[in-house]
């Protein structure tokens, strides 16, 4: 697969992740949700965390919200060097065309959210009980590094209770799918579930 080939892939990728992003920033407050289906939503959410909301902070008290939102976000910029790196590689000794899919799609998707977390809290206004606004005159939300993931895509396709036998969590209601994600979500997992799925196409060599 050629590097421009590739570059489109990418490109595309962020293309469409940024346009749904900047959309549901700027036309939607947080919490506001539209249905499109019964089993589809379109529910603006921020994750300032990792994958699941779940935080640094939360495996350890003495890592305070900000110094663990530094380090994922470092974290973060190091692990996009280290995919890049894979993918010119890659694409540099004409690797599987399967494994060069594979890894833009994970790239892309993590330069999406990337972008989200470096430059969206000094690019919008803030989203609780309003509409953000772009390049405020008042300044963003947060300053540079500490920008908050746009998620929007909720699939709430079955409600219900656990049963009583269940350890832990029986009795308790649960929704499935609960997590909200975006397009750079779908981009990361689907260049892993290539690698996973089509793994001896991938790595032939």
């Amino acid at each position: 697969m050629s590097l421009k080939k590739t570059l489109l892939l990418i490109f595309l990728v962020l293309l469409v992740d940024q346009v749904s992003k900047i959309y549901i920033k700027t036309h939607f407050q947080l919490q506001e949700r539209i249905e499109v289906f019964s089993w589809f939503q379109v529910l603006f959410v921020e994750n300032d965390g990792m994958a699941w909301g779940a935080k640094l902070s939360d495996f350890g008290s003495f890592i305070s919200d900000r110094n663990a939102k530094i380090i994922l976000t470092s974290f973060r910029l190091f692990a996009i060097i280290g995919i890049g790196y894979w993918l010119i590689k890659s694409v540099i000794n004409n690797t599987s065309k399967i494994l060069i899919i594979a890894v833009a799609l994970i790239f892309s998707g993590a330069l999406g959210n990337i972008i989200d977390s470096v430059f969206y809290g000094i690019w919008f206004g803030s989203s609780w009980g309003e509409v953000a606004s772009f390049l405020p005159k008042e300044g963003g939300y947060e300053h540079l590094l500490f920008g908050n993931v746009v998620d929007m895509l909720h699939f709430p396709m079955w409600s219900g209770v656990f049963p009583n036998w269940v350890p832990v969590w029986g009795g308790q209601s649960f929704t499935f799918f609960e997590p909200v994600f975006n397009i750079a979500d779908m981009a990361i997992t689907s260049g892993v579930g290539i690698l996973i799925v089509f793994n001896k196409k991938a790595f032939a060599k």
